[in-house]
């Protein structure tokens, strides 16, 4: 663990030199008597500053930003009403401001020597940061070490992006509690940063030098969203038309698909997104490799792109119920920042078994379409290749959807609707071919709105495929962007 840096140094390590103002006014000491109040004096004394947060304002990179720190140095940055009542007005203020807002707590939890009055301001903060986020604003939080008790329980725990510093110490339970109460010490390797990243409840560990930039990054996309929704359509450059693309037989798209050298999500971020800031897992406890969060670009267009992910799922790993669920959080991120979604179907299928059935997979499939029908944000859906079954289908409503030359949609792969309907898989190309699964038969239907053509393979020309498909992105994220969300009835509507 590296030496502990003060509230203020970490500041200035984000923030353009010369840029901070504060906030804060002096707190209300004055209930504070005996112990509790030699106890504060010293502290103020100890630490340099008057309480155990100190907020303001300051610019990143040009940007302002509105700034929550945690001052360890005083009482263990531990929360007592004055220094609630500073971050209730700071949040408040950053709303009433429009400001982007920045948490960095460092805390042992709430003060023991308020008890109860101190607890309950957790509700307080935490209703504040809510109404940040109501209002369409970023809040980002840098958890620090160590950060335990009713602070992780609140303010850093809320954040849309959650980056941690290396070797902290993160939990709800502080470890000497543990042990006072049950006689034994905690676990190692639990309340870590990098076990929080593992299980998906953090989003990345960046050392504190690093951290202005990934601050940057991710406000330069979450920015561009409210710029190109303030466009007009009109001005928007006309598209140009798509080029027809040759009537290809079923199979043989299906087996193009298959390829294991057919370009996925990851190669189309290399060769045709902007800026990439992944995110990572569900924040509660579940990721799954099959899929994919991120907040990027494409040309100017800034998206949350959640993406089924076939570098990450094989026959032993498929997609599973998490991987839902992390969905679900990319959709929830995209109408809380008022971005668009782009979701990307590529999957053999999600899993079938009792781990999946036990983790609620039917119930993350219906929750998933319900969520995208009724998202209150533009969406935008890439069928990539493969698209099999219920896990497919969970991506795919959305306002504008394009697809691939050779993707395709099937309620389950054609040798198992063939072992169905003919009681063996050999009549898989027929069943494929009856299904009307490939991209052109989706476009007749008016299920997809565009296809991408592939000359005559994507596996062939992985870059200029790439590049192609990111273009088309950019350019129906812009009309996206300027013309706003759909209703639910017209995402339904193009599958009747």
């Amino acid at each position: 663990m590296n030496e502990r840096l003060s509230a203020r140094a970490l500041i200035d390590l984000v923030i353009d030199e010369g840029s901070w103002q504060s906030w804060d006014t002096a707190p209300d000491h004055s209930a504070a008597t005996g112990t509790y109040a030699e106890q504060l004096v010293a502290a103020a004394e100890k630490s340099g500053v008057d309480e155990s947060v100190i907020t303001g304002e300051g610019t990143l990179r040009g940007r302002r930003v509105a700034i929550l720190a945690s001052e360890f140095r005083f009482l263990a940055g531990s929360l007592g009403r004055a220094s609630s009542d500073r971050l209730v007005a700071s949040i408040r203020r950053a709303t009433a401001e429009g400001l982007p807002l920045l948490g960095a707590p460092v805390s042992g939890g709430t003060r023991m020597q308020e008890g109860t009055a101190a607890f309950v301001q957790m509700v307080r903060i935490s209703e504040a940061i809510a109404a940040h986020k109501a209002a369409g604003l970023p809040y980002l939080v840098y958890l620090r070490h160590p950060t335990t008790g009713g602070v992780m329980a609140s303010w850093g725990s809320l954040g849309h992006v959650t980056v941690a510093e290396p070797e902290a110490l993160l939990g709800f339970l502080g470890p000497r509690v543990y042990e006072a109460i049950y006689g034994e010490p905690f676990p190692t390797g639990i309340q870590t940063s990098e076990n929080l990243f593992d299980r998906g409840i953090i989003d990345a560990v960046v050392p504190p030098a690093e951290i202005g930039e990934a601050v940057h990054r991710a406000l330069e996309i979450i920015e561009l969203g409210r710029e190109a929704s303030a466009s007009d359509p009109a001005d928007l450059p006309t598209p140009r038309p798509d080029r027809k693309v040759a009537e290809t037989d079923a199979w043989t798209s299906i087996e193009i698909s298959r390829r294991t050298d057919r370009p996925g999500i990851r190669e189309l971020l290399r060769h045709a997104a902007g800026d990439v800031v992944p995110l990572n897992g569900t924040g509660e406890g579940e990721s799954d490799p099959g899929l994919l969060l991120a907040l990027t670009r494409f040309g100017d267009a800034p998206c949350v792109l959640l993406a089924q992910d076939r570098s990450g799922q094989s026959a032993d790993h498929p997609m599973g119920p998490g991987a839902l669920r992390e969905a679900r959080r990319g959709m929830r991120l995209a109408a809380e920042l008022r971005l668009p979604l782009v979701t990307v179907i590529d999957t053999r299928g999600a899993a079938l078994s009792a781990e999946a059935e036990n983790g609620g997979l039917a119930g993350e499939i219906a929750r998933c379409l319900a969520d995208l029908v009724t998202l209150e944000a533009p969406t935008l859906c890439l069928m990539l290749g493969e698209g099999t079954g219920g896990g497919a289908l969970a991506l795919l409503p959305a306002d504008r959807v394009i697809a691939a030359q050779h993707a395709w949609l099937s309620p389950l792969p054609p040798e198992g609707a063939s072992a169905i309907v003919h009681r063996t898989v050999d009549k898989a190309p027929d069943m494929a071919r009856a299904q009307g699964v490939r991209s052109t038969d989706l476009l007749a239907r008016g299920t997809v709105d565009r296809i991408v053509p592939e000359t005559p393979d994507a596996a062939d020309e992985p870059e200029s495929f790439c590049r192609r498909v990111g273009a088309v992105l950019s350019e129906e994220l812009a009309v996206l962007l300027a013309t706003g969300a759909g209703s639910p009835e017209k995402r339904a509507a193009r599958h009747a």
